[in-house]
C-alpha cells in the first residue's frame, strides 16, 4: 500500500505520529510532506521545542522507518504524489489546518500537500482530512462541506470516551484507529463499541 501523509499547521501532531507509525508497521510505503507550520507543530507538540530546524524535526518524526518513508519538500512537484498517473492508494492530511481546508475547497494549489489532495479528489481516491479546530465558523463549515461533497472523508481529531481511556495515548489511539479504519488497515488500538472489555 502506498500512502501520502501531509502535515499542516493545526494542533494534532501526536495523531500524525500515530498514523505514520501504524502505516509503517502495516508495511505501507509512506510519502511525508510537512508545511512550514506543520513542522513547527511537530516540533512544539512532539519535541517541546518549536525552534528546532526543519531537517531535525522531520528526522525525528520519521525515526527508524528507513526506506518505508520518503520525505518530500513542499515544492517537490516531481514527487509521485503530484500526479494522478502515479499509483497511490490513499492520502491523509493530519493535522489539517483550516487554511488547508480553504485552499483545497477553492481548488487552489500552493504546495505539494494541496496538489496531492487535489489529485486524490480528481482521481476519486481515498482522501482523509483530520482537522482539529474549534469552534468552527460558517466559512470553515462550508469549506469542509465542499470537500466532503467532492469525496473527502472529514475525520475530526475528536476522540470518544466509550472505550474508557485512561491516558492521553488512549485518546490519540482512538483517532488513529478511526483513520486506519478509513484506509482499510486492520488494527486493535482501541476497544470497539459493543466489544467486551478485556
Amino acid at each position: 500500500m502506498r500512502v501520502f501523509l501531509g502535515v499542516t499547521g493545526a494542533s494534532g501532531a501526536p495523531y500524525a505520529q500515530g498514523i505514520l507509525c501504524a502505516l509503517v508497521d502495516a508495511g505501507a510505503e509512506v510519502g511525508v510532506c510537512a508545511s512550514a507550520a506543520g513542522v513547527e507543530v511537530l516540533a512544539t507538540e512532539l519535541y517541546a521545542d518549536g525552534s528546532l530546524p526543519r531537517d531535525e524535526v522531520l528526522r525525528r518524526f520519521v525515526g527508524d522507518a528507513g526506506d518505508r518513508v520518503t520525505v518530500h519538500g513542499t515544492s517537490d512537484w516531481s514527487s509521485p504524489y503530484a500526479s494522478g498517473s502515479a499509483k497511490v492508494d490513499a492520502y491523509v492530511i493530519c493535522p489539517c489546518s483550516m487554511s488547508t481546508v480553504g485552499t483545497l475547497a477553492s481548488g487552489a494549489m500552493a504546495n505539494l500537500i494541496h496538489r496531492a489532495a487535489s489529485v486524490a479528489l480528481k482521481e476519486r481516491r481515498k482522501l482523509v482530512l483530520v482537522p482539529r479546530e474549534t469552534p468552527l465558523s460558517s466559512i470553515h463549515l462550508r469549506g469542509l462541506a465542499t470537500l466532503h461533497e467532492a469525496g473527502a472523508v472529514i475525520l475530526f481529531g475528536a476522540p470518544g470516551f466509550y472505550h474508557a481511556p485512561t491516558t492521553i495515548q488512549d485518546l490519540v489511539d482512538f483517532v488513529v484507529a478511526r483513520c486506519l479504519d478509513q484506509l482499510g488497515i486492520d488494527n486493535s488500538l482501541v476497544r470497539r463499541w459493543g466489544d467486551q472489555p478485556s
